[in-house]
């Protein structure tokens, strides 16, 4: 199918935009940054255009629904959504430093759908549960809060590499990385914007279940640790209110939501549950 191999080219375009966005930043010669930056907006437009002629083939066969049911659609999008989101960070900080700790997370999961063999890329009919339009909302708004809660991760590493400036050391790559005060306020406005959206993905989610299967919430695995993750940001929230916590605190929180974000994405799927992908 079409739309598999204009995947699979994407999927090596963004590990030359990673390649391009590190040389940037290890060297500071602007050059990459720039071709990086044109890069990764010309695999973006690729990797849409990849998405729509899955939807249009899926439609072509009979099926016809968005891309987003199984393991590798759900990966497809989750990849498409963080590149979205750094283009959007990127233009609006003019810092290209951030895609040498994205633009990675986008090509890992394009890497993983494309060629792991344990990844079917077919298009397979809806189950009978899958068929509602909850389906899109509930995915998207996920998927999009995870690739905000990703850009926040990378944004955390950066902050733990910056912390480490000194006057013995100043100059290099820590010029090229944002001020620690620019990486906090960042980091949190896209926990903010991921927490929002993970709360609308585990209302709709609720409905759809109540829908399919008769009951909001059933303490399936999914929707444990859906909610552990949750609780792991609300709580980041709630310090960053009522206690005024700040960077390290902050930075180390949002790395340790970011790994039950991959726990809840991946893991479950090896458990027993309602929600794990179709491989």
């Amino acid at each position: 199918m079409i739309n598999t191999v204009i995947l699979s080219y994407i999927t090596f375009i963004y590990f030359f935009c990673f390649l391009a966005y590190l040389v940037s930043f290890v060297t500071g010669r602007q050059g990459f940054g720039k071709a990086a930056t044109w890069l990764t907006a010309a695999g973006f437009i690729g990797h849409t255009a990849g998405i729509v002629f899955r939807w249009v083939e899926s439609y072509r066969l009979g099926i016809g629904h968005a891309p987003l049911s199984n393991l590798y659609e759900s990966l497809i999008f989750f990849s498409w959504a963080l590149v979205l989101l750094y283009l959007v960070v990127e233009n609006r900080t003019k810092s290209r430093s951030i895609g040498t700790f994205v633009t990675p997370l986008a090509f890992l999961a394009l890497a993983y759908a494309s060629f792991s063999d344990n990844i079917s890329d077919s298009i397979q009919p809806l189950v009978p549960a899958l068929q509602s339009n909850w389906l899109t909302a509930h995915v998207v708004t996920c998927f999009f809060g995870y690739a905000a809660f990703a850009i926040s991760f990378g944004m955390s590493i950066m902050y733990f590499i910056k912390i480490n400036e000194g006057p013995e050391n100043r100059g290099g790559i820590y010029n090229l990385i944002p001020q620690l005060e620019i990486l906090d306020d960042l980091s949190y406005q896209m926990v903010v914007i991921g927490f929002l959206l993970l709360t609308l993905g585990i209302i709709t989610g609720s409905v759809w279940a109540h829908s399919a299967w008769g009951s909001y919430w059933t303490w399936d695995p999914k929707e444990t640790w859906s909610l552990v993750t949750w609780l792991v940001y609300a709580a980041m929230l709630h310090a960053r209110f009522m206690k005024g916590w700040k960077g390290k605190r902050l930075a180390f929180f949002s790395v340790i939501g970011f790994l039950c974000v991959l726990f809840t994405y991946f893991g479950v799927n090896y458990l027993s549950s309602l929600h794990s992908y179709g491989m």
